[in-house]
């Protein structure tokens, strides 16, 4: 039997309902695929879908995110395709979108993240767990205790060019929902600026991410020769940025933060 649904981005998509041969081509997704039950159906993931290590280490992988083995993909022969509109790029997906099945999420805020959480629970038959998972991210988040005082938080998510995040995505939705601003909240997407360019937004928290780039100890030094004033901290990017069922893993990470001000 066929099913037709509209995605994220508003484009219907047909695929035969149940899928039994599902590749998920974001991280998020696939470790959120694996919570819902689907181990025999997810045939395909990314080398960057790490979580949970048995589909890691024994899972087909389809190239990165960014940059799929459109081969691979077309040798399992999917009967749906779970990707994301900033994850993966335009071309690949249009290009796979002639040949399979491909729902797109489109994700900047937790009311999308629990969108699609539910909507994939729809397209997949599992959706008594999807909305079990979504009861339990939104007592977590509702049971946040917010930072006392709006501290000013600058949030880099790469390192030459130095990006930070704008207003328009999922991380600076995060950083809101503990309590704290986003001292880049006037700009959009990714904006790339220098360590002194930072300077003039004075931040009083610097927050330096596990990924995509993999900050480290040395670069805690960087900034503080620049921002002396400034406290600097890594922190574990999976829990500001994943947006499926690590959710319900991140509420406890961002408490612990916020009561650690």
């Amino acid at each position: 039997m066929q099913k037709t649904v509209i995605d994220q981005m508003g484009r219907e998509v047909t695929f035969n309902y149940y899928p039994e041969r599902i590749i998920s081509v974001v991280p998020s997704q696939t470790e959120l695929l694996y919570d819902l039950g689907l181990d025999k159906e997810v045939v395909g993931i990314t080398r960057f879908c790490v979580h949970p290590e048995s589909w890691f280490r024994n899972k087909e992988r389809v190239g990165g995110t960014k940059k799929l083995n459109i081969e691979k993909i077309r040798s399992l022969q999917p009967d749906l395709i779970i990707a994301n509109k900033e994850e993966n790029t335009q071309e690949e997906i249009e290009l796979l979108a002639n040949e399979f099945p491909v729902w797109l999420s489109n994700i900047n805020n937790l009311p999308g993240a629990l969108n699609m959480i539910q909507a994939l629970g729809q397209v997949t038959g599992m959706e008594g767990k999807a909305n079990k998972l979504v009861e339990e991210i939104v007592q977590g988040f509702n049971d946040l205790h917010k930072a006392n005082k709006p501290k000013r938080v600058a949030y880099f998510i790469w390192r030459d060019p130095w990006m930070s995040i704008g207003n328009d995505t999922f991380i600076h939705s995060m950083i809101q929902t503990m309590g704290w601003q986003n001292v880049l909240a006037g700009e959009t997407r990714y904006p790339e600026l220098t360590l002194e360019e930072l300077k003039k937004y004075q931040p009083e928290l610097v927050l330096l991410s596990s990924e995509p780039f993999p900050f480290k100890e040395q670069h805690i030094a960087e900034v503080k020769a620049v921002l002396p004033d400034a406290e600097v901290l890594l922190v574990d990017g999976e829990m500001f940025s994943w947006y499926g069922s690590r959710l319900k893993k991140a509420v406890a990470y961002l408490q612990e933060l916020v009561d650690s001000m």
